[in-house]
């Protein structure tokens, strides 16, 4: 267990309460409890030991990306794990410098690039928006299914019999693919991914649909791996700002692993700031919500729908208002705990720029301003 033992019984998110000194599975400590007066109470950890989906929500400045980078360096920290970091915002690079306490194994990806065979026939018609009944989904399906490479793929369409309209457009959709550079034979598989460091795959410099499909390709090759008994560590995959992959086709490969990823062990982290964006599928299938503070009727909404019963008040009434404040639901236990996130031990990305921070020299011709 992350955090300093102790011979008392500790509470763990996800799991209930053991003695830290006398057990060995995994758990990262997340906070301190928060009393009504605000002040802190005992230690409160999080299950990293079995597979778990859980939503990280919150309103911008008020730290889902800092709380996970907390459970990103507990896991980092832990055995028997492999921590995965989606990060479309380039702000958790920083898991890779110098940290405050035990290091943090970490491995930072700047050049995503997966394989072809880390999408199926099924995700690549998805990714390249053709159906498989269509005459160019068709052909993007078989050679999928019989090659490797994008130029395989490509040399086995061109070599079908099929009409030359049909071929011409399956063509013309893998060059677009190939065009995103997000596509090589050396890319990442899930051996690679499956290490002890947390792998932060830093996907801020692509565009929608390659970013899409790096993150489908991750989901997919971690599920598969462990499936077929591929990777022994068990896979987190965590991704900030998650309502960009849903309503995408990175969708279907997340929503596969919040319905099917336990019996396999693959935990899914979501972090976002509109949890109305997200899935039906993704807040009714978390065991574990972190709610930072929310004022979106329409986020509110949503968690509200899938409010447990065990809840004796409205989520709303329970949300907390200040920074680096969270609600913890905990379907595994039926508890709700009001905590305050621990601080984090190496430099956060996340922070906001302030003009008034900028070291300028003074411009000759610019007049004078209040305040300058």
């Amino acid at each position: 267990m992350s955090g300093p033992p102790s011979d008392e019984a500790e509470f763990v998110i996800g799991r209930g309460k053991v003695a830290t000194t006398d057990d060995d599975a995994p758990a990262g400590r997340l906070g301190t409890y928060r009393a009504r007066d605000g002040s802190s109470g005992a230690p409160l950890y999080v299950d990293l030991d079995g597979p778990h989906a859980t939503l990280i929500v919150g309103k911008r400045g008020y730290g889902k990306s800092y709380t996970l980078g907390v459970l990103a360096e507990a896991l980092a920290r832990a055995h028997g794990v492999a921590p995965v970091v989606a990060d479309p915002m380039g702000v958790f690079p920083t898991l890779g410098q110098p940290s405050e306490g035990e290091p943090v194994p970490a491995e930072v990806i700047d050049d995503p690039q997966i394989t072809a065979t880390t999408l199926d026939p099924r995700s690549w018609c998805a990714l390249l928006d053709l159906s498989p009944e269509s005459g160019a989904g068709g052909l993007v399906w078989q050679a999928a299914r019989e090659e490797s490479t994008l130029a395989d793929m490509r040399a086995t369409i061109e070599a079908t019999a099929a009409p030359g309209v049909d071929r011409r457009a399956a063509v013309n959709h893998l060059d677009l693919a190939d065009s995103w550079g997000v596509f090589d034979p050396e890319g990442m598989d899930a051996q690679a991914l499956g290490s002890g460091a947390v792998t932060v795959v830093d996907v801020s410099g692509l565009d929608s649909a390659p970013m899409n499909a790096v993150v489908r390709g991750i989901g997919e090759a971690l599920y598969r791996a462990r499936v077929n008994e591929e990777i022994a560590r068990l896979p987190w995959f965590m991704i900030d700002e998650a309502h960009t992959f849903f309503r995408g086709v990175g969708e279907a490969a997340l929503e596969t692993i919040l319905t099917r990823g336990r019996a396999p062990g693959v935990s899914l982290v979501l972090a976002t700031q509109r949890p109305s964006a997200v899935s039906e599928v993704a807040v009714s299938q978390s065991d574990i919500l972190v709610s930072h503070r929310l004022t979106s009727e329409a986020d509110l909404a949503a968690l509200e729908a899938a409010q447990p019963t065990y809840m004796q008040t409205a989520l709303a009434d329970r949300l907390p208002t200040g920074p680096g404040e969270v609600l913890v639901v905990d379907d595994a236990t039926e508890t709700v705990h009001s905590a305050t996130v621990r601080r984090r031990e190496t430099p956060h990305g996340g922070d906001s720029p302030n003009a008034s921070d900028v070291d300028l020299e003074p411009d000759p011709d610019r007049p004078a301003a209040d305040g300058d």
